[in-house]
């Protein structure tokens, strides 16, 4: 199966240069019908979205969701409580890290700007997809796929900045691109959802592993009905809670979470975060292959260097940390806290629980926590491995119903979501009817590096708040990241978020 879909990722990120090409033509009748019927067909339709799902990938310098360094996966984690990279005392790590931790970022940091220019390189190959299939007649679910594509990085950038510039077709220059209010984007994007989404195709694995299909497309207007009250002031629990019994109908359920002796982390949990993850629960993976299609860094950022070598034959990069509250929330008998390592080590590497400084001198070479949700699998090296990214799981959609549920008035049907996620991780049932911190923690517990904390915390009304290595309230402004310097010059019309 991992070689199928290296194969077809490959294809992904290199058919762009012809989706390119083939869009510079003569003006003649003939050529231009030969285009039309090209991108008509089923194999020119997954060109004309190759370069789109290519972006979801990335690479290096901040390019994809969750690819490697300094990009979206990185912003919008480590400005959470969940993990962040101290600036080490042996001189290694910038020091952005722990400035985005602490909510001291600035509108020239090189996260802030590797993001706005990947969602925004990502909305230009979607228009482009669009324009083409549109323009071909092609299958209406290959339309409707490039148009979730679409509303999908339109969501990732008013969730991170708020109003942005919008555009939907790619004959307009970057000055002249009008910035919209959050509430308009949010309104095309639940437009686009909502009229697209069911003509996505139901298929699940195989050719739409890693895909949007149906259900990964109620999963995404889920999400964005989740957060509809910090996009517009208007909760939209009911409609969230039926995006995700829609998703419900597309069969899937939780991955077993039991011993397996087979596993570098001793549980078939750990299965979701390998090579390729599980069909049964994820519902939306970004593919890496070390080398060839984006890596995946986590599990090899976290270790230090001797240690890495001894568990996977490669140096680790001794980056990530975990913040030591966000670790001791975890119960003992919980099997997700088996993806931290602290203490002896063995070859003279001792973890410490404390991390005395992030950035001024900052963290000596073997303090804090690591993490290794993402144990390295499949190809892998000193640059990364080839562990997918869950970008939705089940998991996740039944601890949106559980929150939806107690706001709707319903906690006693909560319960039952939460205790399935609990129960799968070795604990015991809740012994009561969960409360929104019930959920809060537990999503917390569930989907830590996933790259939903940052989100999860500004919808619960934990972002601001004092935490491990951050003292103090932050402002209210940092709940949106500054448009970047960059931007603002490049467009005179945008106007800056307050506070920057």
């Amino acid at each position: 199966m991992k070689t199928k879909l290296k194969n077809l990722v490959i294809l992904f990120s290199f058919s762009f240069v012809l989706l390119a090409a083939c869009t510079d033509v003569d003006e003649t009748v003939y050529d231009r019908y030969t285009t039309d019927d090209f991108y008509g067909s089923a194999e020119g339709s997954d060109v004309a979205l190759a370069g789109v799902y290519a972006q979801v990938s990335g690479n290096w310098n901040g390019v994809g969701y969750a690819g490697a360094d300094m990009g979206w996966y990185d912003l919008n984690s480590m400005s959470a409580d969940e993990q962040v990279i101290p600036h080490r005392t042996d001189g290694n790590w910038s020091i952005e890290f722990a400035r985005i931790y602490k909510h001291e970022w600035l509108p020239t940091d090189t996260m802030i700007d590797n993001t706005w220019n990947w969602l925004y390189k990502s909305i230009f190959n979607a228009n482009l997809a669009v324009s083409l299939l549109e323009t071909s007649n092609a299958d209406p679910s290959k339309i409707a796929e490039a148009k979730v594509l679409r509303a999908f990085f339109y969501y990732l950038l008013i969730d991170d900045f708020g109003d942005v510039p919008f555009y939907t077709e790619n004959n307009i220059t970057v000055d002249q691109i009008p910035q919209k209010s959050r509430e308009e984007v949010y309104n095309f994007i639940v437009t686009e959802l909502t009229q697209n989404v069911e003509n996505l195709s139901a298929t699940k694995g195989g050719n739409y592993y890693g895909r949007f299909n149906k259900w990964a497309g109620y999963t995404l207007l889920a999400k964005v009905y989740l957060n509809a009250e910090v996009y517009t002031g208007i909760p939209k629990w009911s409609e969230c809670l039926a995006a995700c019994q829609k998703v419900s109908e597309g069969g899937f359920s939780l991955h077993p979470g039991g011993v397996n002796a087979a596993s570098p982390l001793g549980y078939h949990f750990y299965e979701l975060f390998g090579d390729t993850n599980p069909e049964d629960e994820t519902i939306l993976s970004m593919f890496a292959t070390a080398n060839v299609v984006s890596r995946n860094v986590y599990g090899i950022r976290s270790l230090y260097g001797v240690h890495a070598l001894s568990l996977i034959g490669f140096s680790g990069w001794n980056g990530t940390i975990v913040p030591r509250d966000f670790f001791e929330k975890f119960d003992d008998n919980d099997i997700r806290k088996k993806q931290f390592l602290f203490g002896d080590q063995g070859g003279g590497v001792n973890y410490t629980l404390d991390v005395a400084s992030l950035d001024n001198p900052g963290a000596a070479p073997l303090a804090g926590i690591r993490g290794l949700k993402f144990y390295p699998a499949g190809t892998m090296d000193g640059g990364g491995a080839s562990n997918d990214f869950p970008i939705y799981r089940y998991a996740d959609v039944l601890l949106m119903m559980a929150e939806c549920n107690v706001h709707l008035g319903d906690a006693g049907v909560a319960k039952q979501y939460v205790d399935m996620t609990r129960q799968r991780a070795g604990l015991n049932a809740l012994s009561g009817n969960p409360s929104l911190d019930d959920i809060y923690d537990e999503r917390g517990f569930e989907l830590n590096w996933e790259g939903h904390r940052r989100q999860d915390m500004i919808r619960f009304g934990k972002f601001l708040l004092p935490k491990t290595l951050k003292s103090g309230t932050s402002p209210e402004f940092r709940k949106l990241y500054p448009i970047p310097t960059s931007a603002l010059n490049a467009n005179a019309g945008l106007v800056q978020n307050p506070g920057y």
